[in-house]
């Protein structure tokens, strides 16, 4: 198999993984990969470490000149990030929420892993009161625990 398809498939991988997490992150590994695509294709006697490194290059500069861009468009007014849209919609409990550890609910088809000030039994109605990182907090939906 050529480096070329191996470099090709790579970029595929994460620019799947991209449309799934909306972080912009693996988007510029996915440029950096095709650079190292374009590399292997342009000039075929480069070495693996060559391609690794300028696709290493390139995400990396990519990551480093749009931070304050997507920093400032996540600030800008208007832009609601997709996850928080969850706020306030009514999950179910999946896997129980003891007090101080994390469980598991599930909001619109997606399961999350979540915390609650409270204990929250299996199957317990919660609603959404704030998302951090990949976890969300969660209160009991009409009192019931």
């Amino acid at each position: 198999m050529d480096v070329w398809v191996i470099w090709l498939i790579i970029a595929g991988v994460l620019l799947i993984a991209e449309m799934m997490s909306f972080t912009f992150y693996m988007l510029w590994l996915a440029i950096g990969a095709l650079a190292g695509l374009i590399v292997a294709l342009a000039v075929p006697e480069s070495s693996l470490l060559f391609q690794v490194i300028i696709a290493a290059v390139v995400a990396v500069l990519l990551t480093i000149f749009t931070k304050p861009l997507t920093h400032k468009l996540r600030k800008s007014r208007g832009f609601q990030d997709a996850v928080d849209q969850l706020i306030g919609k009514k999950g179910i409990v999946t896997e129980p929420i003891e007090l101080g550890q994390m469980g598991i609910v599930k909001v619109e088809n997606e399961y999350w892993s979540a915390t609650a000030n409270t204990t929250l039994k299996r199957d317990a109605e919660v609603r959404v009161l704030r998302r951090r990182s990949t976890i969300l907090e969660v209160e009991p939906w009409g009192g019931d625990v």
